[in-house]
């Protein structure tokens, strides 16, 4: 049956595959970390964590502030309120606690998104202090502002009390390295949750929220890989981050297939649980007839994944991707495989996926 002769009420609810996208997005970001810190290590991992934040943050972080309201408020004040507001749009929870002017603590709760489950046992520290200093140690640079720092006064790797700490303007312009220190010890004051920002109500109803919380992990993912590549070299960034995405995808279709409605069994169930997640994206998808019933094919227009890259990095980006379906196409009871044609960008961008019983 095609896709657009299937009757309303077998189509899954769009909240729930919005769910699913950003919960496998997640689990690949947690699996990409997890695969780079056992095979190249924790300076490696930390010096991709670096490189992923500075990216993210030149990208988000200016272009935010009048979204979020923190135009014209003293920039300690406005980089812990940025902090607050923007991961808890992504479904982070951090607290916020203002001091004065010149002082603003942020503290993050548990569970930690970024290193959720027993995943955090396996992160070193490197990655939190890359992350670091590739976001909040350049706040005061991206603001124009050389006395601004962050101090941290507890990590989660380290078994303190989960990450902390806060912006300081100083009184005298900060070189680079002391724009990130480290004071363990140091308590926050007590939290108010009066006082707690949250994203204006009228331009964040829970639909937006949920599309932002999948966007969210999907640029992790995105930037991510982009950076490993740019660290390690295609090559490796497309074997590693591919390993990664394929173990995911093999580890999350049931729980994925379940918010979803789809269902065990061949090809066309298969084909069904693909139409079903790529719809979660906001993708155009329509399931094509196969030539037998070993066969079925989906095709994807308008790949939310592959959109407004640089040729450089779609390679890389396509590639890792993919497996991430290949393992969810494995993962059903019978024995199936996946094959992905993915077309130039323009007018034709679509990716078209073939589902068929392993040879």
């Amino acid at each position: 049956m095609s896709e657009k002769s299937r009757p309303p009420s077998e189509d899954p609810t769009p909240a729930a595959a919005i769910a699913a996208q950003a919960r496998v997005h997640h689990d690949l970001l947690l699996g990409l970390q997890l695969v780079l810190a056992t095979r190249k290590g924790a300076a490696t991992t930390g010096e991709w964590a670096f490189r992923l934040f500075r990216r993210q943050h030149l990208a988000k972080f200016l272009s935010s502030f009048d979204k979020l309201g923190l135009r014209g408020l003293p920039h300690a004040v406005a980089c812990a309120r940025y902090h607050v507001l923007s991961n808890d749009i992504g479904g982070v929870a951090v607290e916020f606690m203002e001091e004065n002017d010149r002082k603003a603590w942020v503290r993050f709760r548990y569970p930690r998104w970024m290193y959720a489950g027993p995943v955090i046992c396996g992160i070193p520290v490197e990655v939190s202090r890359g992350f670091l200093r590739g976001w909040y140690a350049h706040n005061g640079v991206s603001l124009g502002n050389p006395r601004l720092g962050f101090v941290c006064v507890s990590e989660d790797m380290t078994g303190e009390f989960g990450l902390c700490g806060y912006f300081l303007e100083h009184d005298r312009p900060l070189a680079e390295h002391e724009r990130l220190r480290f004071a363990p010890g140091e308590r926050p004051p007590r939290f108010d949750p009066a006082r707690q920002p949250a994203p204006p109500p009228q331009h964040w109803d829970e639909a937006r929220l949920a599309k932002a919380r999948r966007n969210y992990a999907m640029e992790y993912v995105r930037n991510g890989l982009v950076e490993l590549s740019g660290l390690v070299g295609a090559d490796q960034a497309l074997a590693l981050g591919g390993h990664a995405a394929r173990l995911i995808g093999m580890q999350c279709w049931r729980e994925t297939a379940a918010l979803v409605g789809a269902r065990d069994g061949g090809a066309d169930c298969a084909a069904a649980y693909l139409a079903a997640m790529f719809r979660g994206m906001g993708d155009e998808v329509r399931v094509e007839p196969g030539a037998s019933p070993a066969r079925a094919v989906v095709v994807q227009r308008g790949v939310r994944f592959l959109r407004d890259l640089d040729p450089a990095h779609r390679e890389v980006l396509f590639g890792a991707w993919r497996e991430l379906w290949v393992g969810a196409v494995r993962a059903h009871g019978p024995m199936l495989a996946l094959d992905a044609d993915a077309r130039a960008p323009g007018a034709e961008d679509a990716i078209v996926w073939t589902v068929r019983e392993a040879g």
